[in-house]
């Protein structure tokens, strides 16, 4: 007899594999799809320290553990890409690896990827002193000196977090103009400790087993500046296109979802940073997996 999950959950990030734990808890068989490994974004975090109850642990502890957690009350990982799905009908579809799943609900949980600059050394020094998040990483470098690249509402925001914190920050933009409020600009400019480096684009990241140093092209000339981190916040992208016909986006492209986390279609409910919010942390995604599960759980039993 074909096998009918109760609910199948896109994406094994944190808040994905919370929804796991709460749905596979309350006895729902539970299958989370994943199509590279599960955990997400923050197994490139080597420590966590703003996760509530838990002092300090590596981004990879903290996924084990959590994916233990899911395994034990009974969810199983699916691995693969999804090519297609029908999320209509009372009983939906989703195709991985040619192996087609139905399922009563579905929670979309696929995350959203952080831009990158694409320069040398993003990647090489990703965790060890290259930080896509201020207010998870930027605690690390207090007291020290910083810069925040981008110019819309994230950037101005981290770099106003770090100029309380941190020794200088340099706001490094592409353009004179920014894309962030005027009042926000007025904001950072009257700290102190922020250097504006404008119009100044990033060419490359460097120093020894560390950051050290970025390096930065103004006009025709180059500009090296000594920081320990670098803070990139030049926008995120949500991987949300193949499920817009079910949840319905924003101009943004992620899904234009409450805090309850439902859709306008009836068994489909979403979770995570791919979610219209204010604050993509590790507990607001974990908090939306709880709620987007239970949502689910209400829907089944009605």
């Amino acid at each position: 007899m074909e096998k009918i999950w109760d609910t199948v959950i896109v994406g094994a990030g944190t808040a994905g594999l919370s929804a796991a734990v709460y749905a596979a808890r309350a006895g729902l068989s539970t299958c989370v799809i994943e199509k590279e490994f599960a955990g997400g974004q923050i197994l490139n975090s080597p420590e966590v320290e703003n996760y509530p109850a838990l002092k300090t642990v590596s981004g990879f502890e903290f996924v084990t553990q959590l994916n233990e957690q899911a395994a034990a009350f009974g969810t199983e990982i699916e691995y693969g890409t999804i090519t297609a799905c029908d999320l209509s009908d009372e009983i939906k579809t989703l195709t991985v690896n040619d192996n087609i799943l139905k399922t009563k609900t579905v929670i979309l949980a696929p995350g959203a990827a952080h831009r990158k600059l694409n320069v040398p050394g993003e990647e090489i020094f990703a965790g060890r002193g290259v930080s896509y998040c201020a207010t998870c990483d930027g605690n690390f470098f207090r007291g020290q000196d910083v810069c925040v690249v981008g110019g819309g509402e994230t950037a101005f925001e981290d770099a106003l977090y770090l100029a309380g914190i941190c020794n200088k920050v340099y706001l490094i933009h592409r353009r004179d103009s920014f894309r962030a409020a005027a009042s926000a600009v007025e904001r950072l400019k009257a700290q102190g400790n922020v250097e504006f480096v404008t119009p100044a684009v990033p060419v490359e990241i460097s120093g020894d087993g560390k950051v050290e140093r970025i390096v930065v092209s103004i006009g025709e000339e180059e500009r090296i500046i000594p920081i320990c981190a670098v803070f990139v916040a030049v926008g995120m992208q949500p991987e949300n296109g193949m499920f817009e016909l079910w949840a319905e986006l924003d101009k943004g492209g992620y899904f234009a979802s409450s805090e309850d986390c439902t859709t306008k279609t009836a068994g489909v409910f979403v979770a995570g940073d791919a979610r219209t919010k204010p604050l993509r942390q590790l507990v607001t995604a974990a908090s939306d997996g709880a709620v987007a599960a239970t949502a689910a759980i209400h829907y089944l039993h009605g």
